[in-house]
């Protein structure tokens, strides 16, 4: 498989039309439709249902399109990377960061370094921790920002000072806005915003205890900007960590017990990373220890 055949893919897969895609293109249709068919031949599958006005995915073409984003980007990632003067650090890092207060820290890292070395430049790729270790296994991060709970048994780290704090994100209008504190007890019979990490989860349960089988769910989410958007059309209160300046209509009031989960910035062991991601991991471990 070429990259070039694969971007032709992409785009009748995005079109779903070979006419509009090889305009797009600026191939010929006939040229284009080769292509896909030398494609199918190829791998020994039907990537595409076909009819007179359309032309969409099958099952195979929709796995086949998910790792051509993967092995383009990747292509890209590499020229980035190769792409480099000879004398001035350049090139491009690839990090992957959840939401969490920690990323205070590593944007002011980012912004010293870059002072150092102005050629560089960043990518950054926002995400739940799950997510970011798919992509990191694939070599599509160089760096990643974790909150915990997250297994990071094959990667080096640093673990970063600042925890992060946990409570519900409710309305201002919400008989909670007026409490210090929220216990199990008080959740037990509101509708909840609850993470979709079965690691996360299971770290509420502990914390919920007996109560945690009281718990009226209303919707899990991945990232806590459209949680806190669901909160302020009253579709329930989010189970979060403290993050500032969310919204001025919402308010956080912590858990009690106390709940805090800590964070660590890792990269895979072992790894071969360009010449900016290595020097920006020495950088960050000589500025922590």
């Amino acid at each position: 498989m070429e990259i070039r055949v694969l971007k032709y893919f992409l785009m009748v897969a995005r079109e779903e039309n070979i006419t509009k895609a090889a305009n797009l293109l600026h191939i010929t249709q006939p040229t284009l439709s080769r292509q896909l068919i030398q494609l199918e031949e190829e791998l020994g599958t039907t990537l595409f249902h076909r009819s007179k006005y359309r032309i969409v995915l099958t099952e195979d073409g929709m796995l086949l399109k998910r790792r051509a984003q993967e092995i383009i980007e990747l292509a890209d990632k590499a020229k980035k990377e190769l792409s480099h003067e000879a004398e001035a650090l350049s090139g491009e890092i690839f990090f992957g960061c959840a939401e969490t207060r920690n990323m205070t820290f590593l944007s002011r890292k980012m912004a010293a370094f870059r002072e150092k070395y102005p050629l560089v430049h960043y990518n950054i790729y926002s995400a739940t921790a799950d997510d970011l270790k798919d992509r990191i296994e694939k070599g599509l991060l160089d760096i990643c920002l974790f909150t915990e709970p997250v297994d990071i048994g094959k990667y080096e780290f640093l673990r970063l000072e600042k925890k992060e704090v946990w409570g519900v994100l409710v309305r201002k209008d919400s008989p909670l806005a007026s409490k210090e504190t929220v216990t199990p007890e008080d959740l037990a019979k509101v509708p909840l915003l609850m993470s979709r990490r079965e690691m996360v989860q299971n770290e509420l349960a502990n914390w919920f205890g007996d109560f945690y089988d009281q718990l009226d769910v209303a919707a899990n989410y991945n990232l806590i900007l459209n949680a806190a958007d669901m909160v302020k059309n009253h579709i329930g209160v989010a189970l979060c960590f403290y993050i500032e300046n969310i919204s001025n209509d919402l308010c956080f009031i912590p858990f009690s017990p106390a709940l805090e989960t800590g964070a660590v910035l890792a990269w895979k062991k072992n790894f071969v990373f360009s010449a900016a991601a290595t020097k920006f991991i020495h950088y960050i471990k000589d500025s922590v220890f």
